[in-house]
């Protein structure tokens, strides 16, 4: 069973303020109010705008869950046009705007909120806040700090927390409800709540049309001595054509900057003055502060926010410029052992190379060559040894030219003044005596060990020679 809406809305601009700054609008599938806030910030601006970006969703092509998603995303282009809003005139820093929304495809609803405006649900009778309020006094109520009773009262109770403001930090509670025919939905800025009891809510939406009970609880609202826009909107859950049609209606501050009004300062009806309770005609724009900034704009508007920018840049800047600067200090500290040309070398730094930056140097040149250390050394070097402090580093140099020295013993000692063999004395004796009783074969001759087998120069018999201790020693 597919179910509709048959909806009202109303918006007054209230016994005290000179301009409206709420908005509300609704369709066959969305119900939506946005609460402006910021005073002379224009708060009527960030309302609307919130309104007319995300009034898109009006559209049967939407169901189920992807409803969160839909309304998540036009919140967040909501929020990007506050953005761009304050961006174009800084003057407008510290508006934004409050958003209750109620998307319907029929058979169920998605909830979104943002704020302290409010929506509600009457179902057999029974009224039930289906928003949570972003609020100073809400917080102390979760807490337990305070009873709900007493945040009706308290001094600060419309300090609001979370709003749309152009900030990447203003995310909305997502909900999925589930709705049923006979249910009656209402949607109200915080002028309502603030001033009317839920038990005179109940009673004033149990009965009527929805035409009827937004003028009623506008009424008591205004009764009861609102000082702030009052915005009200009431739809019902049909199983029949709606009465009211199909046309979306548009209210508030919306209204107005869709018709052409400047935004700044307008009314959005005649300033009421019935009642004469000294507030009529005074404006909300007098010599004192507009309650509106203190209620929502606990953070100054900022006048210049491109200094801030400037700041925040140099202050990233800083940070980095820092970072390198004690990174290259650190480098400047360390020391390794290297190859600078054919000589072994001490170099300052390490071995990496940025554009336009050299991180190493040679500190230390020193005398002993590369190709007088064997293998595995000579290797070491020309891959770099790295060193815990200059003191560590010449210790290995001190360590390399030990061994080249060890092996230039080894190698290349001094040699032992060996005459080479003349002729073998074994060709004078076989000529001159041949010996007669004793066969030759007997005795080999004297010079069977051929001359070419001893070396030119060999190492002192004290000190043995390790070919591979010194492989490759040039």
């Amino acid at each position: 069973m597919t179910l509709s809406l048959d909806y009202a809305t109303l918006s007054d601009v209230g016994r005290v303020r000179r301009n409206n700054e709420d908005s509300a609008y609704a369709g066959p599938h969305l119900l939506l109010l946005a609460d402006g806030m910021g005073g002379a910030a224009a708060g009527e601006v960030a309302s609307a705008a919130a309104v007319q970006v995300i009034r898109r969703l009006d559209t049967a092509d939407i169901t189920g869950e992807d409803m969160i998603e839909a309304l998540a995303g036009a919140i967040h282009r909501a929020n990007e046009r506050l953005s761009e809003l304050v961006e174009e005139d800084p003057e407008r820093e510290g508006m934004g705007s409050t958003v209750t929304a109620l998307m319907f495809d029929g058979k169920q609803l998605g909830l979104a909120h943002l704020g302290d405006s409010r929506a509600y649900r009457l179902r057999d009778g029974q009224l039930y806040q289906l928003s949570h309020d972003h609020t100073f006094v809400q917080s102390l109520v979760d807490e337990g700090r305070i009873s709900q009773e007493e945040a009706f009262t308290h001094p600060h109770r419309n300090l609001i927390l979370r709003v749309l403001d152009g900030r990447p930090d203003s995310d909305p509670d997502l909900e999925m409800l589930d709705v049923q025919a006979g249910d009656r939905l209402m949607l109200c800025s915080d002028g309502l709540p603030d001033y009317v009891s839920d038990e005179v809510i109940a009673a004033s939406m149990a009965s009527g049309t929805p035409d009827s009970v937004v003028v009623d609880l506008i009424t008591h609202a205004l009764e009861a001595g609102s000082n702030d826009n009052v915005t009200v909107l009431v739809a019902d859950v049909v199983e029949t054509e709606p009465a009211s049609g199909v046309q979306p209606q548009l209210v508030g501050a919306a209204a107005e900057l869709a018709q052409g009004s400047t935004g700044r300062g307008e009314p959005t009806v005649a300033v009421r003055t019935a009642g004469g309770d000294g507030h009529g005609g005074g404006g909300g724009h007098g010599g004192a502060l507009d309650p509106e900034e203190l209620r929502y704009a606990p953070r100054p508007p900022r006048r210049f926010p491109w200094l801030r920018r400037i700041a925040v840049l140099v202050v990233v800047l800083a940070l980095i410029g820092g970072g390198g600067w004690f990174g290259y200090s650190w480098t400047q500290k360390q020391y390794y052992v290297g190859t600078d040309g054919d000589y072994v070398a001490i170099f300052k730094g390490v071995e990496a190379d940025l554009p336009g930056l050299t991180l190493s140097k040679v500190y230390e040149r020193q005398a002993l060559q590369v190709d007088k250390l064997p293998t595995y050394s000579r290797q070491q070097v020309e891959g770099n040894i790295q060193a815990d402090n200059l003191a560590g580093a010449r210790s290995i140099v001190a360590e390399l030219q030990r061994t080249a020295a060890e092996c230039a013993a080894r190698v290349k000692p001094t040699p032992t003044p060996t005459p080479k063999p003349s002729t073998p004395p074994v060709s004078k004796p076989a000529v001159s005596t041949p010996p007669v009783s004793k066969p030759p074969v007997s005795k080999p001759p004297v010079s069977s060990p051929p001359a070419s087998t001893a070396p030119t120069g060999t190492a002192s018999p004290s000190t043995p020679v390790d070919p591979d201790d010194c492989d490759g020693v040039r």
